[in-house]
């Protein structure tokens, strides 16, 4: 069966966008049974409503503060039968309320290769500090802002002459890549949370690997077609 996946969103939901096509060519196993979003008006519910995605609007500002809006978000997810959420692109610090009704079941994107440059402005500071390699990481989500175990990241050279929107960009490529990648990881089951370590059983069958392209580094290695 596939995973029922749900999807957390504040703004475009380009990466949503990604796992819906991605579902529709029939390159993952999933079942995108919701997306929420807390603002109003965000693409990412127009998104939604164009691949024929559940959505729902959960105006945060609506809540007197977050435990309350979490325990919302929390009955919304239940009701639809979420086995793994999704964030992406969602600007909100979850409570305990949340994560311990979803136990290992909530997985993040960050544009950085944490644990360095975790919150809003990844990959600006990273530009800021004078890194020569910045990228995305996926990792579980805990209480603590981009912090939870890393499932896998991406790597890209930072050039002489990058501003924070073009390394931003090739970042978000790579986004694109990674984050199917470990969706699809979790639907065939092969995700082992072990204290921080976190470890990728191996495929039923051969498939082929790729870490690299020259621009850019991936680890654990993709498997296409991602």
């Amino acid at each position: 069966m596939p995973l029922r996946v749900a999807i957390l969103a504040s703004g475009s939901g380009s990466n949503a966008q990604r796992l819906f096509d991605l579902k529709h060519a029939g390159a993952l196993d999933i079942d995108p049974v919701l997306l929420v979003c807390n603002r109003p008006g965000a693409r990412a519910l127009e998104r939604a409503k164009q691949a024929n995605v559940p959505s729902l609007m959960l105006d945060h500002t609506r809540e007197p503060d977050r435990e309350r809006y979490d325990r919302s978000l929390v009955a919304a997810l239940k009701e639809a039968q979420a086995e793994l959420i999704v964030m992406a692109g969602y600007m909100r610090l979850v409570t305990p309320v949340f994560l311990n009704s979803f136990p290992g079941q909530v997985i993040n994107i960050h544009p950085a290769l944490l644990p360095a440059f975790p919150g809003v402005r990844g990959a600006a500071d990273a530009l800021e500090y004078g890194v020569r390699l910045s990228g995305c990481t996926v990792h579980f989500v805990d209480e603590i802002m981009d912090h939870g175990a890393i499932i896998i990241q991406a790597a890209v050279p930072v050039h002489p002459d990058d501003d924070s929107d073009r390394l931003q960009t090739r970042i978000h490529a790579l986004e694109h890549r990674i984050y199917p990648q470990a969706v699809q990881w979790f639907a065939e089951k092969r995700v082992r949370l072990e204290g921080r370590q976190v470890r990728i059983l191996p495929a039923a069958s051969a498939r082929g690997a790729v870490t690299s392209d020259g621009s850019w580094l991936a680890w654990p290695p993709l498997e296409q077609p991602f």
